[in-house]
Order: C-alpha cells, then sequence, then structure tokens
C-alpha cells in the first residue's frame, strides 16, 4: 500500500479495498478505517472507526448510531449483525457485523457506515490508520 487516506468517494472505497487487501495479505490480527474529525469536533471527540479482522466487521456506536446501522444493513443482504455488547463502562455500543461477501462489498459497506451510521460529509476523509 502506497497511501493512507483519501477524500471522496470513489478513492475512499478504493483505499478500503487496497487496505482490506493488505490486511489479508499480511495476515494482520486486524485493520483500522478511521474517519478524520471535522474541525469543529470538540477536544474530547474520538474518530469514529471501523475494523475488520476476517470477515467480521467492528464498530462503537451511540443508540442513534446503532439505529442507523440497523437501517444500513437491511439493504446489505450478506452483512448480519453478530453481536452487540453494551460495556458498563462505556456509553454506546460495541456492534460486530459479519461480512459474508467479497473485499469489494465490505468496502462500499464501509463507506455507506461513514455516510450513514457516522453521519459524515461527502468530502470527509478516511484514513488506513492500522493495516
Amino acid at each position: 500500500m502506497t497511501r493512507f487516506d483519501a477524500e471522496t468517494t470513489e478513492e475512499r472505497r478504493a483505499l478500503a479495498e487496497d487496505a482490506i487487501a493488505a490486511h489479508r495479505e499480511r495476515a494482520s490480527p486486524f485493520l483500522t478505517l478511521e474517519a478524520e474529525l471535522p474541525d469543529n469536533a470538540g477536544e474530547d471527540a474520538v474518530p469514529p472507526w471501523v475494523q475488520l479482522s476476517d470477515h467480521t466487521l467492528n464498530l462503537d456506536c451511540t443508540d442513534a448510531e446503532l439505529d442507523r446501522l440497523k437501517s444500513l444493513l437491511d439493504s446489505y443482504g450478506a452483512f448480519s449483525v453478530d453481536e452487540l455488547v453494551r460495556p458498563e463502562e462505556a456509553e454506546g455500543t460495541n456492534a460486530r457485523v459479519l461480512a459474508r461477501t467479497d473485499d469489494e462489498r465490505i468496502a462500499q459497506f464501509v463507506e455507506d457506515v461513514f455516510r450513514q451510521v457516522y453521519e459524515r460529509e461527502a468530502d470527509y476523509r478516511l484514513w488506513a490508520a492500522e493495516v
């Protein structure tokens, strides 16, 4: 991999697909993709992220984000919630989504997660934070 960030829909999907391929090629434990925080984000803000390990996506959601994730899953038949964990010491829910599909479709789903679930603007920057 030679690039680690992208700002357009097509570039972000290509970056995610390349990062997934690199993750699988390296047999790394997981891949982390992060959306850059907007300039007006508070000091305590944490960038939204999606991790991939094998064919399981892992992401943290507020209640509203979880509702949007469940709605998004309605249009992705090869994806399903594997597990929802609500830790007592943290707000929100950790969602594990099983993806029974190819890397291109996973990359499309990741883009839709950032745009629809995390409500990122059309020009948000995506980072391959850990491959």
